[in-house]
């Protein structure tokens, strides 16, 4: 008998199908607003970002329109297909960490680069609280590491490319899952790769925001690369 691999779901796939299942039956109708990040947050007992990684999936998927600053809404036509079961299950789960990490280089790149170009006003405004909340939660670990991804999804937004988006969130899942939750609280512990961290982001944010491609793809591309090597270097030397 052959057996196919199961793969266990996270929460934001869970308040994903929930959330898609709510929307596709009607309970949310067309147009309508969707509770609050501190709501669903609350309701589902998860943190907030896997809550933001939900909603940014449904985006992705078609269903819905997240205006920053004015909530969540269903779209007011949905998809005719429901297509996969989460906008998040782009890669197979089964890609090395060498391999999602050689990947996320040209993707992050190509998202500074196409946000840099298209952003709008809320793009940016949404990106800049995000760096805001890194200021803010620089002495506490798992704030700092939902800011950090809420930080590159925020730019995958700004592209407006939905098929770049869902990438960046499937890829963001696997890194999650290749790393350890010691291996990243030691990461987001260490200040000084914290506070480095928050100035690389200002620089790609900065570059966004005087939508200067070139720059912001570069510096993106320098970044991902200083983090990578980081988080190579944590999985090889930490034991398994």
């Amino acid at each position: 008998m052959t057996f196919k691999p199961v793969r266990p779901q996270k929460g934001s796939e869970i308040v994903l199908q929930y959330l898609e299942g709510q929307i596709r039956s009607g309970h949310y109708p067309l147009g309508s607003k969707l509770p609050t990040v501190v709501d669903l947050a609350a309701g589902f007992e998860v943190g907030r970002s896997t809550v933001r990684e939900a909603l940014s999936g449904l985006k992705a998927m078609g269903l819905v329109d997240i205006r920053h600053g004015g909530g969540t809404y269903v779209s007011e036509v949905l998809p005719q297909s429901p297509g996969e079961p989460g906008a998040t299950d782009f890669f197979r789960p089964n890609e090395s960490l060498k391999e999602v990490l050689e990947v996320r280089k040209y993707i992050e790149s190509g998202c500074a680069e196409l946000a840099a170009l298209r952003r709008s006003d809320a793009d940016l405004a949404a990106i800049e609280a995000v760096l805001e909340r890194m200021q803010d939660t620089l002495g506490d670990e798992r704030q700092a590491e939902e800011a950090d991804v809420d930080f590159h999804v925020r730019i995958a937004e700004a592209s407006h490319n939905t098929l770049l988006l869902q990438m960046m969130l499937s890829l963001t899942q696997r890194l999650k899952e290749h790393m350890s939750d010691s291996r990243r609280m030691w990461f987001f512990a260490e200040r000084s790769s914290v506070e480095l961290l928050l100035a690389e982001h200002t620089g790609i944010y900065e570059a966004i925001r005087d939508r200067n491609a070139t720059l912001a793809s570069e510096r993106m591309t320098a970044h991902i690369g200083k983090v990578d090597r980081l988080v190579q270097s944590l999985y090889r030397d930490e034991p398994q």
